[in-house]
């Protein structure tokens, strides 16, 4: 892997948009000990997505959290995370990308201590809002500073080693986070899962200064306010009253905040034309979402990690509740979908540019296969289901989920202008982001609400068999993009 990651000093690029003259700073190339810093700056946030999953029993009981408060630690991170993701994308572009890098860095170390020292259930529901605004910060950089200073193959590897950072730190978050609590390090039980951030953090701080390159957008741009505040309210009206509608019994505000979802969607398209044509700049480019390869690797992530988030939740759940597994062995469960995810990863960039965009057909082939297997199983013996009967299911879905995550965000990027890296980082995050927080609501919601009826086997085959139907609308996406992958 180093060795597929080293990078010979280049010469300094002038990053350029279109039609305009190349008086942009110039950009150095991002070298190795650099990749490793903006990727560690990746990996954090995307661990904390679902670390907290099986801490949530213990901080219940810790706590006296409640049903709807221990959502809302949940949920409270990745909704501030999603919303805020585009803006932190155009503060790169305006500020520095490797500037905001280190105070996102920062900010993710003193929120994280902050969960960490919690006294109550509210304020680790505000700790974890604020942890997920400074991810929020930091994540668009990474792959902003990667777009910017990097180019050609360089490039090309390096985006899809971002995409196997992010594929294999949900699955590790899941077991590291059953380990840290059975550990109960110094006796901080629960509270570890955050505070192990705290030193990670600081140290991706210390190199980003000192081996990540300075870049910036060509001209700078005011921050769209009008755009900001629409896309805010179109996230949080969908993802609020589904990620916690459920738990406070599906009251009158959760049916008016998604019935007012399209109007802030179709408000916010209407506002980011009408900027676009004014010749501002505004916070979601139209143009953008014109390049073909944005736009159709969009189509793909929205089931890609909407599906991938519900499955994590949901077997997390069905494993500790249905199995009455601790969180060590259900996180232990998933490693044989860590082990394939992470071995067709470093396959990926190899097959890739061997076969190209094919190697997101077979992905979703090969998960759908696993995910029919691991639901024939489910549903065959659930009385003698166990982390080994399920090994070859999740395993093939994790081989598939490598093939498709690892080379998406290079599909995404691929044409990308270096001048429009924060903001296409930053549209491409919102999805991932928005797209993992969707699939726990759905897919999570509905799990929930079927077990207690159709019991625990059968609602997880309807999930898995769900999930199975959007691994055939990415096999049929992928036939739409091109054959070779820049």
């Amino acid at each position: 892997m180093t060795q597929q990651l080293a990078v010979a000093p280049a010469p300094v690029r002038t990053a350029t948009t279109p039609g305009t003259a190349a008086t942009a700073p110039r950009t150095p190339s991002l070298g190795t000990a650099g990749l490793i810093t903006v990727l560690l700056g990746a990996f954090l946030p995307m661990l904390d997505f679902f670390i907290v999953n099986v801490a949530l029993p213990t901080i219940d009981h810790d706590l006296a959290a409640g049903p709807a408060v221990l959502e809302l630690v949940a949920a409270g991170y990745g909704i501030a995370f999603a919303v805020l993701l585009v803006l932190g994308g155009r503060l790169g572009d305006i500020f520095g990308r490797r500037r905001l890098f280190v105070v996102g860095a920062a900010a993710f170390a003193l929120t994280s201590l902050a969960c960490g020292l919690a006294p109550g259930a509210w304020s680790l529901v505000a700790a974890r809002a604020a942890q997920g605004a400074s991810a929020a910060l930091l994540i668009p950089q990474v792959l902003g500073t990667i777009t910017a200073a990097t180019d050609g193959a360089r490039r090309g590897r390096a985006l899809s080693v971002y995409g196997a950072v992010g594929g294999i730190s949900v699955v590790i978050g899941q077991v590291l986070g059953g380990m840290l609590i059975a550990a109960d390090v110094f006796g901080t039980g629960w509270r570890s899962v955050f505070l192990l951030n705290v030193p990670f953090a600081l140290l991706a701080l210390v190199l980003a200064v000192r081996y990540v390159p300075e870049s910036r957008a060509t001209r700078a741009a005011r921050v769209d306010v009008p755009g900001t505040v629409l896309l805010t309210a179109t996230l949080l009206s969908l993802l609020v009253p589904l990620m916690e509608g459920r738990a406070a019994g599906w009251p009158v505000w959760s049916w008016v905040l998604l019935g007012l979802f399209p109007v802030f969607a179709v408000a916010f398209a209407l506002v980011e034309i009408r900027a676009e044509r004014r010749g501002d700049t505004p916070l979601v480019p139209p143009t953008l979402l014109r390049i073909p390869e944005m736009r159709r690797g969009l189509g793909i992530a929205l089931p890609y990690f909407a599906g991938f988030g519900g499955f994590m939740f949901v077997v997390a759940v069905a494993l500790q509740q249905g199995l009455a597994l601790g969180p060590v062995a259900s996180g232990w469960a998933l490693v044989p979908m860590a082990v394939g995810y992470f071995t067709a990863s470093l396959s990926g960039p190899r097959l890739i540019g061997r076969f190209g965009s094919r190697v997101l057909t077979a992905g979703a082939v090969i998960q759908a296969v696993g995910l029919a297997t691991l639901a024939v199983t489910v549903l065959a013996d659930w009385a003698g289901f166990s982390p080994l009967r399920m090994a070859p299911g999740v395993a093939l879905a994790g081989i598939g989920q490598g093939l498709i995550g690892t080379p998406l965000f290079r599909v995404v990027l691929s044409k990308v202008p270096a001048a429009r890296a924060g903001v296409g980082s930053g549209v491409l995050a919102t999805g991932q982001q928005s797209s993992l927080a969707l699939g726990v609501a759905t897919l999570g919601t509905l799990y929930l609400s079927l077990a207690p009826s159709l019991g625990m086997d059968r609602a997880l085959a309807l999930c898995l068999g769900i999930q199975l139907l959007g691994s055939f609308t990415i096999l049929y996406l992928t036939t739409r993009l091109p054959r070779s992958i820049g």
